[in-house]
């Protein structure tokens, strides 16, 4: 039954093996990619917030 999950008497295929390892190498570089990008755009997030407080601070009160 193991034999043939795995296909054939010799085991994994060493070329699908390597393409899993590559596979998995990419997974983990997109993820590292996702989550500075991620910290980059809280970032510009809070800053463009930030920016807009300030702009709000400094207009002067609307007349009542």
């Amino acid at each position: 039954m193991a034999k043939a999950l795995l296909g054939h008497v010799g085991g994994l295929d060493p070329r699908m093996v390597s393409e899993m390892r590559r596979l998995q190498q990419r997974i983990r570089d997109l993820e590292a990619e996702l989550t500075r990008l991620q910290a980059q755009n809280d970032a510009l997030a809070a800053q463009s917030r930030d920016e807009a407080f300030s702009h709000l601070q400094d207009r002067e009160p609307a007349l009542t």
